[in-house]
């Protein structure tokens, strides 16, 4: 659906998540190719800007405990999925941000989170 000009609209963050889950062949060759989701993603004026992140295991994780810093190897040691990537969303609501999110072929192969951009108080990335 098309976002009028002149509708509110909120920024999302679509998480794009791999795992260990199960997915058949069936799911992955159903999915939509990742330029067919760009090009309805920008048709729309949805897509702001997207991330690819390194394979996880260049990730380190970084706490600071009793004032010293703690790094460790890995995105997060007590599961089996990360985060690939990310893509910033304009949508007028939850409901279309998800339905842009089904659409990408991450979706089909992981899981995709959808979360609004919260602003602080202040101007949301991108506007003035």
């Amino acid at each position: 659906m098309d976002v009028p000009e002149e509708a509110g609209t909120m920024k999302y963050v679509m998480m794009i998540i791999h795992g260990d889950d199960e997915h058949s062949a069936a799911d992955e060759a159903g999915a939509p190719s990742m330029d067919s989701w760009f090009e309805t993603a920008r048709e729309r004026g949805a897509y702001d800007l997207g991330v690819r992140l390194d394979e996880r295991e260049t990730a380190r994780m970084v706490r600071v405990r009793g004032g010293r810093p703690l790094v460790t190897d890995g995105p997060f040691a007590e599961t089996r999925e990360w985060i690939a990537g990310f893509a910033l969303l304009e949508a007028s609501s939850i409901e279309d941000a998800i339905d842009l999110a089904q659409r990408n072929p991450a979706a089909h192969w992981g899981r995709v989170e959808v979360r609004p951009v919260h602003s602080f108080g202040g101007p949301i990335l991108g506007e003035e």
